[in-house]
């Protein structure tokens, strides 16, 4: 592999990042609002299921309750 010179290589790396398309405001809040809306449906999710199998296990062994 051929050594690329320390400007040649900051040139390369201004003319890959003139090509990245970058998200406007309203794409950023949208997609971190969709980042919370899935975590907490996640969150409540987990927390369901983890209640099912807490009960499950009451119910098998007698413990706790």
């Amino acid at each position: 592999m051929a050594k690329t010179s320390p400007s040649q290589f900051v040139k390369q790396v201004r003319q890959e990042i003139s090509k990245v398309t970058w998200p406007d405001r309203r794409e950023t809040g949208l997609s971190t609002a969709m980042v919370f809306l899935m975590v907490s449906v996640a969150a409540v999710f987990f927390l369901l299921i983890d209640q099912v199998f807490a009960w499950m296990i009451k119910l098998l062994f007698g413990l706790g309750g």
